[in-house]
């Protein structure tokens, strides 16, 4: 037998045999377009309609490996700058309605005679939570999603997909999540539910994991603000201004490289499997109908997402009342709290008032801040301050230097989704098991980078010290 001579055919077939089984697939696709586009150029004599000549010179750029992504990332970049200036008045607003009202409901409290304490848990506790999340989701949720579904409907949205699709793929992933990883940057609840669109229950599950590295309108403000106060107010105004924004823009791009990276480990450890082929048809370009985004944008998405909000941050409102206000000796439960946390908090380059702010504010990362500042300065409520400088002072006088800053920022982008979001994933998934993991993945991931840059400033500072 050995002299027997081997046939070409069983060794390119064996050749073969070692291709992933995707390959096969999309060779055959592709050979079936292929083979169909020639017999359609032969035989069939079409006009060129001017609409479809415009169509395919717009996707020439818009897909093109040179303007493609340079015209998507100023896409997205807009859309967030929109949000984000245009939902400072209407939450100033908003927030100013919401808090009058709050008076209105202490003088109510008063005139019944009502406990001190019904008065925090209900009006200081619940309805001011409930008032501060309402003020800091609504607008931003109402501006950035019309503008998403606008995007969806001028047939965009698709092109995002096409161009995102290779990195996906790489990951393991379906291309498709380049659309719930946009929906997330709005809202994570929303691009989980958005995961719907996915067919596969492996990469919808990659999917729904992985959203959180997205950074929602909610943790934005943070990286903003902290970016503006430590990074931008190192330097003058002008590249100040340019260094807060390239360390956010930097924070963002992380949280899509660490997208790519979790998806691909997942796909080769708990969720293996061999990626879905996608074949994207293209749709064309057409006028979008502005009453049907306005119903879908603020129906579908801005108010049920807004109302899972409000389930979950009345009862931690009120609890977070409690823990401020209750006192165990000289200090409240909050002070003792915190206390426990300091040692986990400081080797990773916060302190135990930073972890404990994040973890009571689970509900919505809009109150990270608030708690923490409620927490500084020994205030039994939710609190804020009017400028910018006042609060850098504030967080200089506890402690925090940039590393400090960086380390929040960083952790902010990685750690467990907020409340509205876990409860998304359990009534997506039907399972505990998704939302537990989807928690304890980034937080992982958030406590070692915070380690690593606590570890590399500390061998910096000595090498310049030294």
């Amino acid at each position: 037998m050995t002299g027997q001579k081997t046939d070409p055919v069983l060794v390119e077939a064996r050749r073969l045999a070692g291709d992933p089984e995707d390959s096969y697939r999309d060779r055959i696709v592709a050979a079936l377009y292929a083979r169909a586009q020639t017999i359609a150029y032969r035989t069939v004599k079409v006009a060129p309609a001017p609409c479809q000549d415009f169509d395919w010179r717009l996707d020439a750029i818009l897909t093109s490996r040179l303007w493609g992504y340079p015209i998507m990332l100023a896409l997205l970049a807009v859309v967030f700058w929109l949000t984000l200036k245009g939902a400072n008045y209407p939450s100033a607003l908003l927030a100013s309605l919401l808090f009058a009202f709050q008076d209105i409901l202490t003088s109510l409290f008063h005139q019944l005679g009502a406990p001190a304490w019904l008065h925090g848990i209900v009006v200081l506790g619940m309805y001011r939570t409930l008032a501060w999340v309402v003020a800091v989701m609504l607008p931003p949720m109402a501006i950035f999603f019309p503008l998403f579904t606008l995007l969806e409907d001028l047939g965009y949205l698709p092109r995002i997909a096409f161009n995102l699709d290779n990195f996906f793929k790489k990951a393991g992933a379906h291309g498709k999540q380049a659309l719930t990883m946009c929906m997330g940057f709005g809202c994570n609840a929303a691009g989980v539910v958005g995961c719907r669109i996915i067919d596969s229950p492996r990469e919808r599950l990659l999917a729904i994991l992985t959203n959180n590295f997205s950074p929602c309108n909610g943790r934005l403000p943070t990286l903003i603000t902290l970016a503006a106060i430590f990074m931008g107010g190192l330097l003058t105004t002008a590249a100040g201004a340019v260094a807060a924004t390239l360390t956010v823009a930097g924070i963002i791009l992380l949280g899509i490289v660490l997208m790519f990276f979790t998806s691909w480990l997942l796909s080769r450890t708990l969720l293996k499997g061999v990626p879905s082929s996608f074949t994207l048809e293209l749709p064309p370009y057409r006028p979008p109908q502005v009453l049907r985004v306005i119903t879908r944008s603020v129906l579908d998405r801005t108010l049920y997402v807004l109302a899972r909000a409000v389930l979950v941050a009345a009862p931690a409102g009120a609890f977070t009342w409690v823990l401020a206000n209750v006192h165990l000796g000289a200090f409240s439960i909050i002070d003792h709290m915190a206390g426990w946390l300091q040692p986990l908090g400081k080797a990773v380059g916060l302190d135990g008032y930073i972890l404990l702010a994040f973890i009571l504010g689970l509900p919505a990362n809009e109150i990270v801040i608030p708690i923490l500042l409620m927490s500084y300065l020994s205030i039994g409520m939710l609190t804020e301050v009017d400028s910018l400088a006042t609060l850098g002072e504030i967080l200089v006088r506890h402690g925090w230097t940039w590393v400090t800053a960086l380390n929040v920022m960083l952790f902010s982008l990685m750690h467990w989704p907020c409340g509205t979001t876990l409860l998304t994933i359990y009534k997506e998934t039907k399972s505990l098991k998704w939302p537990l993991l989807a928690a304890v993945i980034p937080t992982a991931l958030g406590l070692a980078a915070c380690f690593l840059v606590k570890l590399l400033a500390g061998l910096l500072g000595a090498a310049l010290g030294g």
